[in-house]
Protein backbone atom coordinates (compact mmCIF):
# COMPACT_ATOMS: atom_id res chain seq x y z
CA UNK A 1 0.00 0.00 0.00
CA UNK A 2 3.02 2.55 0.93
CA UNK A 3 4.49 1.68 -2.28
CA UNK A 4 1.39 2.15 -4.37
CA UNK A 5 0.76 5.82 -2.36
CA UNK A 6 4.89 6.82 -3.39
CA UNK A 7 4.04 5.69 -7.28
CA UNK A 8 0.60 7.67 -7.55
CA UNK A 9 2.87 10.71 -5.80
CA UNK A 10 6.10 10.37 -7.74
CA UNK A 11 3.25 9.91 -11.03
CA UNK A 12 1.68 12.96 -9.62
CA UNK A 13 5.05 15.38 -9.61
CA UNK A 14 5.81 14.16 -13.24
CA UNK A 15 2.86 14.71 -14.76
CA UNK A 16 1.46 17.78 -13.13
CA UNK A 17 4.84 20.05 -11.87
CA UNK A 18 2.86 23.08 -11.86
CA UNK A 19 -0.26 22.05 -9.47
CA UNK A 20 2.22 20.16 -7.31
CA UNK A 21 4.04 23.50 -6.51
CA UNK A 22 0.53 24.67 -6.40
CA UNK A 23 -0.46 21.76 -3.81
CA UNK A 24 2.83 22.25 -1.54
CA UNK A 25 2.17 25.97 -1.26
CA UNK A 26 -1.55 26.11 0.03
CA UNK A 27 -0.47 23.23 2.33
CA UNK A 28 3.27 25.24 3.39
CA UNK A 29 0.45 28.46 4.00
CA UNK A 30 -1.66 26.16 6.19
CA UNK A 31 1.06 24.66 8.13
CA UNK A 32 3.18 28.51 8.32
CA UNK A 33 -0.46 29.86 9.80
CA UNK A 34 -1.00 27.39 12.01
CA UNK A 35 2.17 27.16 13.95
CA UNK A 36 4.42 29.55 12.57
CA UNK A 37 7.59 29.43 11.18
CA UNK A 38 9.55 28.00 13.55
CA UNK A 39 6.73 25.05 14.42
CA UNK A 40 6.20 24.62 11.21
CA UNK A 41 7.13 20.65 9.72
CA UNK A 42 8.43 19.69 6.31
CA UNK A 43 6.92 16.15 6.65
CA UNK A 44 3.60 17.64 7.95
CA UNK A 45 3.34 20.05 4.38
CA UNK A 46 4.18 17.14 2.31
CA UNK A 47 1.59 14.68 3.52
CA UNK A 48 -0.88 17.80 3.29
CA UNK A 49 -0.24 18.49 -0.40
CA UNK A 50 0.00 14.40 -1.51
CA UNK A 51 4.07 14.86 -1.38
CA UNK A 52 6.96 13.87 0.02
CA UNK A 53 9.68 15.95 1.30
CA UNK A 54 11.81 15.17 -2.00
CA UNK A 55 9.20 16.65 -3.67
CA UNK A 56 9.30 19.68 -1.54
CA UNK A 57 12.76 20.43 -1.96
CA UNK A 58 12.75 19.74 -5.73
CA UNK A 59 9.69 22.59 -6.28
CA UNK A 60 10.72 24.53 -3.93
CA UNK A 61 13.37 24.43 -1.67
CA UNK A 62 13.64 24.08 2.05
CA UNK A 63 11.97 25.04 5.06
CA UNK A 64 13.03 28.89 4.46
CA UNK A 65 12.79 29.19 0.86
CA UNK A 66 9.42 27.21 1.62
CA UNK A 67 8.40 29.98 3.73
CA UNK A 68 9.07 32.91 1.62
CA UNK A 69 7.35 31.68 -1.23
CA UNK A 70 4.51 31.16 1.23
CA UNK A 71 5.11 35.39 2.17
CA UNK A 72 5.12 36.35 -1.70
CA UNK A 73 1.92 33.76 -2.84
CA UNK A 74 0.15 35.39 -0.35
CA UNK A 75 1.40 39.00 -0.94
CA UNK A 76 0.59 38.19 -4.93
CA UNK A 77 -2.76 36.99 -4.05
CA UNK A 78 -3.91 40.38 -2.59
CA UNK A 79 -2.15 42.37 -4.98
CA UNK A 80 -3.79 40.23 -7.64
CA UNK A 81 -7.47 40.92 -6.02
CA UNK A 82 -6.99 44.38 -5.40
CA UNK A 83 -6.11 44.93 -9.29
CA UNK A 84 -9.20 43.14 -10.20
CA UNK A 85 -11.05 45.57 -8.18
CA UNK A 86 -11.07 47.99 -11.07
CA UNK A 87 -10.82 51.26 -8.83
CA UNK A 88 -9.22 53.20 -11.62
CA UNK A 89 -12.72 52.89 -13.46
CA UNK A 90 -14.13 54.64 -10.30
CA UNK A 91 -14.96 57.90 -8.77
CA UNK A 92 -12.16 58.77 -6.31
CA UNK A 93 -14.23 58.44 -3.23
CA UNK A 94 -16.17 55.37 -4.65
CA UNK A 95 -12.80 54.01 -5.39
CA UNK A 96 -11.19 54.36 -1.73
CA UNK A 97 -14.42 53.19 -0.25
CA UNK A 98 -13.95 50.03 -2.15
CA UNK A 99 -10.98 49.41 -1.59
CA UNK A 100 -12.05 49.74 2.56
CA UNK A 101 -14.55 46.99 1.86
CA UNK A 102 -12.43 44.84 -0.14
CA UNK A 103 -9.74 44.83 2.33
CA UNK A 104 -12.05 44.34 5.48
CA UNK A 105 -13.51 41.50 3.68
CA UNK A 106 -10.88 39.74 2.37
CA UNK A 107 -9.49 39.41 6.13
CA UNK A 108 -12.45 38.16 7.44
CA UNK A 109 -12.31 35.28 4.40
CA UNK A 110 -8.36 34.83 5.09
CA UNK A 111 -7.45 34.68 8.87
CA UNK A 112 -4.36 32.86 7.13
CA UNK A 113 -3.03 35.89 5.48
CA UNK A 114 -3.21 37.93 8.62
CA UNK A 115 -1.25 34.84 10.95
CA UNK A 116 1.69 34.68 8.15
CA UNK A 117 2.00 38.58 8.79
CA UNK A 118 1.68 38.36 13.00
CA UNK A 119 4.90 35.71 12.58
CA UNK A 120 6.51 37.53 9.67
CA UNK A 121 6.65 41.02 11.59
CA UNK A 122 7.35 38.82 15.16
CA UNK A 123 10.44 37.95 13.40
CA UNK A 124 10.94 41.23 12.16
CA UNK A 125 10.46 40.91 8.45
CA UNK A 126 13.91 38.55 8.06
CA UNK A 127 12.10 36.97 5.46
CA UNK A 128 10.00 39.51 3.41
CA UNK A 129 13.45 41.67 2.98
CA UNK A 130 14.94 39.14 1.04
CA UNK A 131 12.17 39.52 -1.33
CA UNK A 132 12.79 40.97 -4.65
CA UNK A 133 9.39 40.55 -5.56
CA UNK A 134 7.82 42.15 -2.91
CA UNK A 135 9.27 45.28 -3.84
CA UNK A 136 7.35 44.74 -7.65
CA UNK A 137 4.18 44.49 -5.94
CA UNK A 138 4.11 46.95 -4.06
CA UNK A 139 4.78 50.03 -6.88
CA UNK A 140 2.32 49.59 -9.34
CA UNK A 141 -0.64 49.56 -6.59
CA UNK A 142 1.16 52.89 -5.08
CA UNK A 143 0.74 54.50 -8.32
CA UNK A 144 -2.62 53.66 -8.73
CA UNK A 145 -3.56 54.79 -5.48
CA UNK A 146 -1.95 58.15 -5.99
CA UNK A 147 -3.80 58.91 -8.93
CA UNK A 148 -6.99 58.27 -7.76
CA UNK A 149 -6.26 60.58 -4.63
CA UNK A 150 -4.66 63.39 -7.39
CA UNK A 151 -8.01 63.10 -9.25
CA UNK A 152 -9.86 63.44 -5.83
CA UNK A 153 -7.94 66.36 -5.13
CA UNK A 154 -8.60 67.91 -8.30
CA UNK A 155 -12.08 67.18 -8.33
CA UNK A 156 -13.01 69.17 -4.76
CA UNK A 157 -14.14 65.41 -3.85
CA UNK A 158 -11.67 64.82 -1.96
CA UNK A 159 -9.07 67.07 0.32
CA UNK A 160 -4.95 67.73 -0.79
CA UNK A 161 -2.22 66.09 0.38
CA UNK A 162 -3.15 62.35 1.27
CA UNK A 163 -0.19 60.48 1.30
CA UNK A 164 -1.19 57.25 -0.77
CA UNK A 165 0.99 55.26 1.78
CA UNK A 166 -0.36 56.16 4.80
CA UNK A 167 -3.74 56.26 3.41
CA UNK A 168 -3.34 51.91 2.72
CA UNK A 169 -1.53 51.64 5.75
CA UNK A 170 -4.69 53.23 7.62
CA UNK A 171 -7.43 51.13 5.87
CA UNK A 172 -4.87 48.03 6.74
CA UNK A 173 -5.00 48.77 10.38
CA UNK A 174 -8.38 49.81 10.49
CA UNK A 175 -9.24 46.32 9.51
CA UNK A 176 -6.57 44.15 10.43
CA UNK A 177 -5.95 45.37 14.40
CA UNK A 178 -9.98 44.50 15.02
CA UNK A 179 -9.80 40.97 13.23
CA UNK A 180 -6.83 40.47 14.53
CA UNK A 181 -7.83 41.23 18.26
CA UNK A 182 -11.13 40.37 17.88
CA UNK A 183 -10.71 37.43 20.80
CA UNK A 184 -9.31 39.99 23.54
CA UNK A 185 -11.28 42.60 22.88
CA UNK A 186 -14.59 40.85 22.89
CA UNK A 187 -13.58 39.46 26.04
CA UNK A 188 -12.85 43.23 27.79
CA UNK A 189 -15.56 44.80 26.09
CA UNK A 190 -18.12 41.70 26.74
CA UNK A 191 -19.36 41.69 23.25
CA UNK A 192 -18.98 39.06 20.01
CA UNK A 193 -16.88 41.32 17.73
CA UNK A 194 -16.88 38.95 15.07
CA UNK A 195 -20.88 38.49 15.46
CA UNK A 196 -22.52 39.34 11.66
CA UNK A 197 -24.30 42.40 13.33
CA UNK A 198 -21.00 43.67 14.98
CA UNK A 199 -19.28 43.01 11.86
CA UNK A 200 -21.57 45.22 9.75
CA UNK A 201 -21.47 47.88 12.55
CA UNK A 202 -17.52 48.08 12.23
CA UNK A 203 -17.53 48.08 8.58
CA UNK A 204 -20.14 51.69 8.56
CA UNK A 205 -18.07 53.00 11.39
CA UNK A 206 -14.97 52.63 9.78
CA UNK A 207 -16.78 53.99 6.11
CA UNK A 208 -18.12 57.44 8.43
CA UNK A 209 -14.18 57.48 9.77
CA UNK A 210 -12.74 56.99 6.59
CA UNK A 211 -15.33 59.75 5.02
CA UNK A 212 -14.56 61.78 7.17
CA UNK A 213 -11.11 62.01 7.11
CA UNK A 214 -11.08 62.09 2.81
CA UNK A 215 -13.25 65.32 3.52
CA UNK A 216 -12.02 68.45 2.43
CA UNK A 217 -11.11 71.32 4.92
Amino acid sequence: MAKKRANKRASGWLQDPAGMRSRILAAATREFARHGFGGARIDRIADLAGANKRMVYYHIGDKEALYLAVLEAAYAQIRQAERELNLEALGPKEAILKLLTFTWEYYLRHPEFLSLLNEENQMGANFLRKSKRIREMRSPFVSLLSHILKRGAASGELREGIDPIELYISIAGLCYFYQSNSATLSIVFGRDLLSRRAKARRLAHMTVFLLAALRPA
